[in-house]
């Protein structure tokens, strides 16, 4: 690897920088710089993973088109620009660069004075990590999400997902089946769920919009002083889908009591006062941007969500866990259950969870 001549490649001067690995990522491989000398040129490397986003040109033309529309919209309320991702394009005017070991490289300005959190530890910083994301699809709601490539085909088809499930129980490759029936048949007696989204998009009861998809928390940067969210960060996952993905990922994630592992569960269960945080901040951020029919789906969205998320976990360990990274050979059964049981938690709990969505309508 040569910093310095990727720092080229994108117009940076490199005569005197330095850089570290960031050791936290699981997917692409990234790099903090730093120009010496100057008070502000600092950046962000990523060698973007290519195994699994097969298209980088594309994810790249996604994350172009939405942070630059973004910006504009961001000029036009006299709103700080630093509220969204800043990417470089190369000297040659290209999304990326690929280096001499034909590896994809991408560059955007370090946002300073900023943090990550991995949990809401209150109902207010889960309120304002929905207003950040809601403000998010207030920003995007005039632009046209067919535009967008799909860098992941059908990432949350939960229909598609429920198929991917099925070829895997007949393959049972890692010949697991007949030890999990009650698991198996958690995910077969909802059958019927799957397409809950699906089809409201292809009926156009829920309007295609451009969706972050992988809204969890630590994917915000909070001000350090502040301690109030400025920037939303991974747009990897941009692509066009219903609101309700992000909606329903953000509960699963940050509403669950427990983490996404935990393996007694006596203790997992969704956290109505997040749940409400939650929407009380997205709706406020979304700023009547949404639909009725949308802001009345929003428990279902979290319970497909989370449903899908349980499938794909199940899915990994019976095809021999191929696809999450796994510390123990239970762990993808483990998270299945995890998901499941909170799934259970808001099937008892859906009268509850719809009264709060139509307390903010």
């Amino acid at each position: 690897m040569n910093i310095k001549k990727i720092a080229e490649g994108f117009g940076i001067n490199s005569e005197n920088i330095t850089y570290s690995e960031c050791t936290t990522g699981h997917i692409n491989s990234t790099y903090f710089v730093k120009v010496n000398g100057t008070d502000d040129e600092e950046y962000v490397f990523q060698k973007v993973n290519t195994s699994i986003f097969k298209k980088p040109d594309e994810l790249m033309s996604n994350v172009f088109k939405v942070t630059e529309h973004i910006r504009k919209k961001l000029a036009e309320e006299h709103e700080v620009l630093s509220k969204t991702l800043d990417f470089l394009k190369t000297v040659s005017g290209d999304y990326g660069y690929t280096d001499e070991n034909n590896n994809y490289w991408r560059v955007y300005r370090f946002v300073t004075h900023a943090h990550s959190l991995n949990g809401a530890d209150s109902p207010e910083v889960f309120e304002s990590s929905g207003y950040a994301f809601g403000n998010f699809q207030r920003l995007l709601s005039d632009f046209d999400a067919s535009v967008l490539f799909e860098t992941i085909p059908n990432f949350h088809n939960t229909a598609s997902r429920l198929n991917d499930f099925k070829t895997a129980l007949s393959n049972n490759f890692a010949g697991r089946r007949d030890s999990i029936p009650d698991d198996i048949n958690f995910v077969l007696d909802r059958e019927d769920k799957c397409s809950f989204i699906t089809e409201g998009i292809k009926s156009g009861k829920f309007p295609l919009r451009v969706t972050h998809n992988d809204t969890k928390l630590n994917n915000l940067l909070w001000d350090d002083a502040t301690e109030k969210c400025v920037c939303v960060i991974d747009l990897d996952t941009v692509m066009p889908g219903s609101v309700l993905y992000d909606f329903g990922d953000s509960i699963r994630f940050g509403a669950s009591s427990a983490a996404e592992d935990e393996t007694d569960l006596s203790k997992v269960y969704v956290c109505l006062d997040k749940f409400e945080a939650y929407v009380k901040g997205f709706i406020a951020g979304t700023e009547g941007a949404l639909t009725k029919e949308e802001l009345a789906a929003f428990p279902m969205g979290a319970y497909i969500i989370t449903l899908e998320t349980g499938i794909r976990f199940l899915t990994d360990y019976l095809n021999g866990d191929t696809y999450f990274r796994i510390h123990y050979p239970s762990h993808n059964l483990d998270r299945a259950r995890n998901q499941f049981k909170l799934v259970k938690s808001m099937e008892e709990q859906m009268d509850e969870m719809n009264k709060i969505i139509q307390k903010y309508i």
